[in-house]
């Protein structure tokens, strides 16, 4: 018999729970996240010959574990928290959240949906999304730092900088700054460390997207073709697109990065809405590309913009019919790419 092994994994204890088609647990194990947690899960599931294991977040929380599952030979299949949740709340029968409970939801989540994503050993998608995620841990990173420099500055000059921080402002503002008072001095020594932290944070992003840049050559991708898709945008949308293949057409892969509006109606009124589903990181992405070319003339997207501003739509339904046009282009892009590679 077939089983399906749901995996609830943590930093320290991963559970798993083993089911049959009737959907009713017939073992579990709870292991700690060591160098042995592999040996001792495939010691567990040995009764089991054929086995599938249900990671949730197998590309996050449990990318490690579930990684080394599919380095030992084992088929391990994706399933997101999302889906987890309705099943825990609307199908196990058990809405209180526990581990053993949660390992049973993922289980039967991958039981019932057959087409979840099949989990691979890390290519070149998993390396151009690692290093987007950095990079954008960076970025935000530095975006806190300048806030906190901004709110400083403040205390020191009246009205504080009414344009974006850069190094050298700063240097030049602190040199014009003669701390008096004690206060005065503190906040004087504070800034000077900031700034210390946002120079170290800027060196850090210059590496970050020479890495990207490396990285987005190296995988011999054709989107840098498309107007306003640079090197970062191109490892944000390679890194979570994955397998493109995985996607049956353009308009599945839209569905997957929010490029396809939902339809909101009522009676004979048909309105079309922006969706908040879908892959976000991947979506602001797009929103980028669509403002790159909207913002230049001459480019496909401009010209494809005004036409639909000369048919009556709004700036807002205009942008959106944008961005599903470039992510049908991104998807045809990916899929030629996948295909000479194959």
């Amino acid at each position: 018999m077939e089983m399906m092994i749901g995996v609830d994994p943590h930093k320290a204890p991963h559970t798993a729970v083993a089911i049959g088609e009737t959907e009713t647990e017939v073992a579990s194990k709870k292991v700690r996240a060591t160098r042995n947690q592999v040996a001792q899960l495939l010691a567990w599931a040995e009764p089991f010959p054929t086995r599938t294991w249900a990671i949730e977040s197998a590309y996050g929380l449990g990318f490690l574990l579930a990684q080394q599952l599919v380095a030992a030979g084992e088929t391990v299949v994706d399933v997101p928290a999302t889906l987890v949740s309705r099943t825990r709340l609307l199908a196990s029968g058990r809405s209180d959240k526990t581990d053993p409970n949660d390992a049973l939801s993922v289980a039967i989540t991958a039981l019932r949906n057959k087409s979840l994503r099949r989990v691979e050993t890390v290519d070149h998608a998993d390396l151009l999304r690692l290093l987007f995620r950095r990079n954008m841990q960076i970025g935000n990173h530095r975006s806190r730092s300048v806030s906190r420099l901004h709110a400083l500055r403040l205390e020191l000059q009246p009205g504080g900088l009414a344009k974006e921080i850069k190094a050298s402002d700063v240097h030049r503002f602190l040199e014009s700054v003669h701390p008096v008072s004690p206060t005065e001095q503190v906040r004087y020594d504070l800034a000077v460390e900031m700034l210390e932290e946002i120079e170290h944070l800027d060196e850090q992003l210059k590496a970050s997207h020479q890495r990207i840049r490396e990285a987005v050559t190296a995988s011999n991708t054709t989107l840098t073709d498309i107007y306003g898709v640079g090197a970062v945008v191109a490892a944000a949308l390679i890194g979570y697109s994955g397998d493109v293949t995985r996607f049956a057409n353009r308009d599945h892969f839209a569905a997957y990065n929010g490029t396809a509006p939902r339809e909101v109606s009522s009676g004979v009124r048909r309105v079309h809405r922006l969706s908040r589903r879908g892959n976000r990181r991947m979506n602001h992405a797009i929103h980028i590309v669509a403002l790159t070319q909207i913002s230049h003339h001459g480019t496909a997207g401009r010209a494809y913009y005004e036409r639909r501003l000369e048919e009556g739509k709004t700036k807002r339904e205009a942008i959106r019919a944008l961005k599903r046009h470039i992510s049908n282009t991104i998807y045809q892009h990916l899929l030629a790419d996948a295909r000479r590679e194959g």
